[in-house]
């Protein structure tokens, strides 16, 4: 069984600053996973050809299952609320996805807290400290029946703010604690080193940088797992014609 981990970056290329629906779609087929979660998600935005990338993604792997959730209504960057799960068909939007080959026997979706105040940040962009405020985080679950039995996946992308994004994952692990196991959290975590494991109490999968794309220098994208018995035959982080970050990709020994 192949799971992993994709920030697409809303499918675009850095280098020349194109979203190419192509390219997606052999990103996702290099891939090649049976579990694929995706972060940075759009749905009807115009810089995305207003296209479905979440289906776009399923029908390139062959998913049977899949489900996107939004943390937001609207432009990243631009005019957006927090996505409340009632939004209308057609309306711009902007979270998570997680994509199966595997049915799917339910799924969930869970709201993160966030900074509820603006809060001074210093942006390279325009090389100031400027007010801004935290997006919305949202987490995909499904109960996935997969050849090694029942598996609940939860996809996230937390908070880039130190120390929000562990009180972020320490709320989903408390939330995943209800569910049925075993329970893994795919997703891009915006930590490094082995906090994700301190904060969850689940084992790490993959050590592999991700971040930036060109010259990965930092793991922010992470494969957790709160079962010991899972016996992993690989890992890759190869590099795709889309975003920023590299996929983390990780085999698990048959069952």
């Amino acid at each position: 069984m192949r799971v992993a981990t994709f920030n697409i970056l809303h499918g675009r290329t850095p280098a020349d600053d194109v979203v190419d629906l192509d390219r997606l779609r052999a990103a996702v087929k290099t891939i090649d996973a049976d579990v694929l979660a995706l972060q940075e998600v759009d749905c009807d935005q115009p810089r995305s050809q207003m296209a479905d990338l979440t289906a776009v993604a399923a029908e390139a792997m062959g998913a049977v299952s899949h489900r996107f959730v939004a943390a937001l209504s609207g432009t990243p960057g631009a005019t957006w609320i927090s996505a409340t799960g009632e939004e209308q068909p057609g309306t711009a939007a902007y979270g998570v996805a997680l994509l199966s080959r595997y049915p799917a026997r339910a799924w969930q979706a869970i709201r993160l807290p966030r900074i509820p105040v603006r809060f001074p940040m210093y942006l390279p962009g325009p090389r100031k400290v400027m007010m801004v405020r935290e997006e919305p985080r949202a987490v995909v679950v499904g109960q996935l029946d997969t050849p090694c039995g029942v598996l609940t996946v939860a996809n996230t992308h937390l908070s880039f703010v130190p120390g929000w994004n562990r009180a972020q994952l320490r709320r989903l692990g408390r939330d995943l604690a209800a569910m049925p196991g075993p329970r893994m959290i795919l997703g891009d975590l915006n930590m490094t080193g082995s906090t994700p494991e301190q904060v969850t109490g689940f084992r790490a999968l993959a050590r592999e940088h991700t971040f930036p794309a060109d010259a990965p220098g930092r793991q922010l994208d992470h494969v957790l797992v709160d079962d010991r018995s899972m016996r992993v035959v690989g890992v890759t982080a190869p590099e795709m014609p889309v975003s920023d970050h590299r996929p983390l990709i990780v085999d698990l020994e048959p069952c």
